[in-house]
């Protein structure tokens, strides 16, 4: 429950700080800076370290990708009926593929599947962080070059990603170095993610003006409520895989667009209005229709 108090307060803080002008315009730009130089390069080096890989444990690392795949692979279907520009096809696929596998995930899953469940769920929460990263920067970096992009170029900037930087190094540096110490520091940090990232998200939603995009918005949550989760229960049913791993991972790929797509989003440019609007719309139906997806899991 505070974590849902939490969501409410920190997007709701921001649009009141936007309302009312308390703070210079698009100072967002300075919360997306702590959130992606700070918040998410600790959240790496704090949990990848303590990750203990088994053969099961395929299934929650490889469920992301393929969300995020069928996400590219769905918004390029629905470009061939409704004009978009790569900005926003860029949005769709970010917001439709990548969950909040973390915020949210995490204390659903615990509350239905308790502490196992919790582990696995973390897992599934490395593998899309590690996607946004690195396809989902390119995908960014792609979109804002306007097709005028280099494979050079856009390697450049995945590799100086900062949260991209932090997970090469929360895989190597454990082998020399012990990073226990700074478990705290780095806790304390990444607790700041989720609050921050809201805030600007608040800071930057305008609901005045969501008519016109719908259309679209009705069409990524789709994808990303309905029609991901779907399609791993059904691989999973298929395969006749209905261990406590498949059940958290259909239950993960149910959860709503996750925040840092659309801090990214915004830095690049990409239709910020329609990200922060799939967003903030999607945690709200995802409360619900997780709950759905909890009760059809049963059937695995």
């Amino acid at each position: 429950m505070n974590n849902f108090i939490l969501i409410a307060i920190a997007i709701l803080a921001g649009v009141a700080a936007r309302k009312f002008k308390k703070l210079p315009e698009n100072s967002y730009v300075a919360v997306n800076f702590w959130v992606i130089y700070i918040a998410l390069p600790a959240i790496a080096l704090k949990y990848i370290p303590q990750i203990e890989w088994s053969t099961e444990l395929v299934i929650p690392f490889v469920m992301p990708l393929v969300v995020f795949a069928l996400s590219f692979i769905f918004i390029e279907i629905i470009s061939r009926f409704i004009q978009l520009n790569q900005a926003t096809k860029a949005v769709l696929i970010l917001l439709s593929g990548l969950g909040n596998t973390s915020f949210l995930g995490f204390p659903l899953t615990e509350a239905y599947y308790g502490k196992d469940g919790l582990e696995i769920a973390i897992l599934c929460d490395q593998s899309c962080f590690l996607i946004v990263s690195t396809l989902g920067v390119i995908t960014a970096v792609k979109a804002s070059a306007q097709g005028k992009f280099q494979i050079s170029s856009i390697l450049k900037k995945v590799f100086s990603f900062p949260p991209f930087l932090a997970f090469i190094a929360a895989f190597v540096l454990p082998h020399f170095l012990d990073l226990s110490p700074l478990d705290p520091l780095l806790e304390a940090l990444g607790a700041t993610l989720v609050p921050m990232a809201l805030f600007s998200v608040g800071l930057q939603l305008q609901l005045k003006k969501w008519k016109s995009d719908v259309k679209l918005l009705s069409l990524s949550l789709i994808y990303k409520l309905v029609l991901a989760p779907l399609v791993i229960f059904s691989i999973l049913y298929v395969l006749n895989i209905n261990s406590l791993t498949g059940k958290v991972a259909v239950f993960e790929a149910s959860m709503s667009p996750m925040v840092t797509p659309a801090i990214i989003a915004t830095q690049y440019g990409l239709n910020p209005k329609l990200a922060n609007l799939i967003l903030s719309v999607g945690i709200i139906i995802g409360f619900f229709s997780t709950f759905i997806w909890s009760e059809i899991i049963q059937f695995l």
